[in-house]
């Protein structure tokens, strides 16, 4: 017998061979994998509605999505998942798709490196000034031209910022978003003319513009449920509400033949009128911004969608090339950023649009250029004159265009600012103002301390020009977002000079008060704050609305206007109401927000008292002296 011989020496592995099992009907199989594929293909881009661009992130994310369905339908349809002998026959057939989500991501990913600010921070600080070369050269004079290679204005707040007076004061904006809010869904009410009562709520995006030269927040519908967009949406949303935000008023308009008709094509909307997907079926390579609800000045209504483009390597630089105006029946006209900036394209006026940009997207602009204005490392490192915004930002109504504004404060810094950034959202041009003081958040703070016994809540402040001083103005609410009292802080001495007021023109007189007191001289005269109060507590003050215009004067197409207040009335905001069963008869007591008088008046007497809410503008009318703690009302006419 030969000996048994055992080699123990190191042969190479040898890789066991895949077997590749295909099954039965595998052509077939392929063949509906495809089209499983071309369905998901239809489906997700009718759901996901991206741009067929190769700048937009959802475009990668589309395309990944249909490769994978390939992949997905093969391994159901060889049933791979319960016999794993299919299994290599489905890798095998999937290489190709499995190659298109490798380059897919392996091309985010380069593009996300590339377009990064690490390597074009010089490029990024420059965003912000990028309009400057749409500007003719004769728009520009020596006090409004771009200032250095930035692009961005230096300018005097003295100087160019409306300087209020006693009148002009109590016109200013005293609302913000969140009571603007709750005013404009009491409006909804004016729908029961039209038999649609409790069809509708307001579109949770308010809109601040200027409007024939009043500020205004202009507030698109909604449908209240999925029923009620089955019943309605053949005709499409009736109109739209005004906020006033200076007066506090609201009205709804409603879409007639003049103006477009109802509102068809809208982000309530559902499946083709759906807004987003309607303009992608009509452009299908454009990348789009959030778009807003505007209305021209003679209140025709428009969706105003920029146009996006990145405009630095392949995903950064994120900017606003053009926009698209959308109708109410769903027109759509384009517009380019020259053409905006211009104000007008074959003699169609453009200047009535105010926002063109996000909000966000300017102050992350302006953050790219006060970060990285001197390279990237000194970002990081040395922070020589590096600069960022507030945590907030408002509006402010300058030559007929809005511009958002924003505090500006060092890298380094808590709660001061350097100045502002004015930057207009139709054009872009940027202004800054140069005002050490503290940020609105410290304003916010100081305000809620003067009153802190009654625990209201600060609106985020308004810049203002009184008598040359900056000075922020801000609202005071309570737990209900009702508007209690008025507020204004300087914003060079925001915790030594300010005052509040349960009117605006008190409120502006203490002010004055508190700056002379501290030695600091205005232009505004104390009488004519005299005799604006007297005027405010006769209800006789004149309407301001429209520069040349009689008291309770509107222009045609202008914010309806309220009733007028009977002569000798008592005018304001209902602040608090209560009711008492007395000989069997309801009486309610009103307190208005200037006073701490309840004027009492009963249902019989009067039935505005059966649907007054809190945050109503009222005039009441008494019959003798209107002091003491409850005085009886003869009338009650809700304004």
């Amino acid at each position: 017998m030969d000996p048994i011989k055992v080699d123990f020496s190191k042969e190479r592995a040898t890789k066991k061979k895949e077997i590749v099992i295909p099954p039965e009907k595998g052509a077939l199989k392929i063949i509906l994998s495809i089209i499983g594929a071309l369905i998901v293909a239809v489906v997700a881009f009718y759901v996901m509605v991206p741009a067929i661009n190769p700048k937009s992130y959802d475009f990668y994310l589309y395309i990944g999505i249909v490769a994978a369905a390939f992949i997905a339908c093969l391994t159901i349809l060889t049933g791979a998942s319960k016999r794993p002998e299919y299994m290599p026959y489905v890798k095998r057939k999937s290489i190709v798709p499995a190659i298109i989500i490798g380059i897919l991501a392996l091309t985010v990913g380069i593009g996300w490196v590339v377009s990064s600010v690490f390597f074009h921070a010089g490029r990024y600080s420059e965003l912000i000034s990028n309009t400057r070369p749409l500007y003719a050269q004769e728009k520009l004079d020596a006090n409004s031209a771009f200032n250095g290679s930035t692009g961005i204005q230096k300018g005097s707040l003295r100087d160019e910022l409306n300087e209020e007076t006693a009148e002009s004061f109590s016109s200013i904006p005293k609302l913000d978003e969140d009571a603007a809010s709750s005013l404009a869904t009491r409006a909804l009410s004016e729908l029961a003319s039209l038999g649609k009562v409790s069809q509708f709520t307001v579109y949770p995006e308010y809109t601040q513009i200027n409007y024939r030269e009043q500020p205004v927040r202009v507030v698109p519908l909604q449908y209240s449920n999925i029923i009620k967009w089955i019943t309605n949406t053949g005709e499409g949303l009736p109109g739209y509400i005004i906020v006033d935000m200076a007066d506090e008023s609201t009205s709804f308009v409603e879409c007639t033949d003049d103006k477009g008709g109802y509102v068809r094509y809208s982000p309530a909307e559902h499946f083709n009128e759906l807004l987003k997907r309607h303009l992608r079926f009509e452009y299908p390579t454009y990348m789009f911004g959030d778009s807003t609800f505007e209305i021209d000045d003679s209140g025709k209504p428009f969706w105003v969608t920029p146009v996006i483009d990145k405009t630095i390597g392949l995903f950064g630089g994120e900017d606003v090339k053009g926009i698209i105006l959308c109708e109410a029946d769903g027109t759509c006209h384009e517009y380019t950023i020259k053409e905006i900036i211009d104000g007008s394209k074959d003699g169609y006026d453009l200047t009535w649009l105010d926002r063109i940009y996000n909000s966000d997207m300017l102050v992350s602009q302006y953050n790219y250029f006060g970060k990285f204005n001197g390279g990237f490392w000194n970002s990081l490192l040395g922070q020589k004159n590096v600069y960022v915004s507030t945590s907030g930002y408002n509006y402010i109504a300058k030559d007929d265009d809005v511009y958002m504004y924003t505090g500006i404060t060092s890298i380094t810094s808590d709660d001061s600012i350097t100045g502002f950034i004015l930057i207009n959202q139709r054009t872009k041009q940027s202004i800054y103002y140069e005002v050490p003081g503290g940020t609105e958040t410290s304003a916010q703070e100081a305000a809620e301390g003067r009153v802190k016994e009654k625990g209201y809540t600060a609106t985020f402040p308004l810049l203002l020009n009184i008598g040359g001083e900056p000075t922020y103005f801000l609202s005071l609410k309570d737990a209900s977002s009702i508007v209690q009292q008025y507020a204004l802080i300087n914003v060079r001495q925001y915790n030594k000079i300010g005052a509040t007021g349960d009117n605006m023109s008190s409120c502006l007189k203490e002010y004055i008060d508190d700056l002379e007191g501290n030695g600091i001289k205005t232009n505004i005269d104390a009488e004519d704050v005299e005799d604006q109060i007297e005027n405010e507590a006769n209800g006789t003050a004149p309407d301001k609305t429209q520069p040349g215009t009689d008291a309770n004067t509107k222009p045609e197409g202008a914010t309806p206007e309220k009733p007028a207040a009977p002569e000798g009335a008592i005018t304001g905001t209902v602040a608090d109401i209560r009711e008492a069963v007395i000989g069997g008869n309801t009486v309610y007591y009103v307190k208005l927000a200037q006073g701490s008088t309840y004027y009492s008046i009963s249902a019989s007497d009067c039935e505005d008292a059966i649907i007054l809410s809190k945050g109503d503008s009222v005039a009441i009318t008494v019959n003798g002296s209107p002091d003491g703690a409850i005085v009886k009302a003869d009338d009650l006419k809700i304004q």
